[in-house]
């Protein structure tokens, strides 16, 4: 590690702290350091080239923004827990400055996550394809009716889905929203992605498992407000006959860890666990 970014969350206090903390250590290690918060992704973005590693400090969502920031640059993320379940994070608050000579001298592994592309509408005023770690949700906006949604794969046409929205969804985020609506668990390291109906009146309503290589195309067709949100941070609305195309990203995103290479059942159970109480 030669040059380290330290992206944290700024509407944690402790991260802040944690990131000042973090940088004097690493300063010390005669390791070079630039920090800002995640949401300040222009100028993150300027410092990633040279940058060997990523230090996120936040929750899930922070790593999902750290994520897109730094996958095309391929640049490793060391995610630290600072929000609630964190299951992409590697390391507790309390532990992070302990934990961090050990990535210094050497320990630790890659964990490396498919990622997906997503294509937007002509109409976008968001730069496409944007590439995402864990979702694409396509649903209903604030008017609490179904919305029509038809599907292909690879141009062949699957179902026209009659519910709230459409979830596409990496391994990562199989525990997610994908996982509440009733899809399956992937394993983390899986290629393939699922494609998941929310609350879909008559019809398909079992999730898909697609191939690596699978394209997916949703049509929007509605009468009332419909809406697009990639990873739960990127969204805005969507017209009726509007179309979403999502593939598998050429990016991958590379997690360091340095828990034991079979870390994902326990901390699946753990944090399932924790969800229920």
């Amino acid at each position: 590690m030669r040059k380290a970014g330290i992206l944290y969350n700024k509407r944690i206090d402790a991260a802040r702290e944690l990131a000042q903390a973090l940088t004097e250590t690493l300063k010390k290690q005669n390791i070079s350091v630039w920090s800002c918060a995640a949401s300040e992704e222009a100028k993150a973005r300027k410092r990633l080239p040279e940058t060997s590693a990523l230090i996120s400090l936040g929750g899930d969502g922070t790593m999902f923004r750290v994520a897109r920031l730094a996958a095309s640059e391929s640049v490793p993320i060391l995610g630290v827990n600072m929000g609630t379940l964190g299951f992409t994070t590697e390391l507790a608050a309390s532990e992070t400055l302990d934990a961090i000579p050990r990535f210094l001298e050497g320990e630790g592994w890659i964990d490396e996550r498919a990622m997906l592309e997503v294509e937007l509408p002509l109409q976008s005023a968001i730069p496409s394809p944007i590439h995402a770690l864990n979702d694409v949700v396509v649903a209903r906006g604030s008017t609490v009716r179904v919305i029509r949604v038809w599907a292909s794969v690879d141009d062949q046409p699957i179902t026209t889905y009659k519910a709230d929205g459409v979830i596409v969804t990496t391994a990562t985020g199989s525990t997610g929203y994908s996982l509440a609506a009733g899809g399956p668990i992937l394993f983390p390291n899986a290629k393939e992605f699922l494609m998941t109906p929310l609350l879909p009146h008559l019809g398909l309503s079992a999730a898909m498992v697609l191939s690596s290589d699978a394209v997916v195309e949703l049509n929007v067709q509605t009468t009332h407000q419909a809406r697009i949100s990639i990873d739960g941070q990127v969204e805005f609305p969507l017209r009726n006959v509007d179309t979403i195309k999502i593939r598998r990203s050429p990016y991958t995103t590379r997690l360091l860890r340095i828990q034991s290479q079979s870390f994902f059942y326990q901390t699946l159970l753990k944090k399932l666990d924790s969800k229920e109480r």
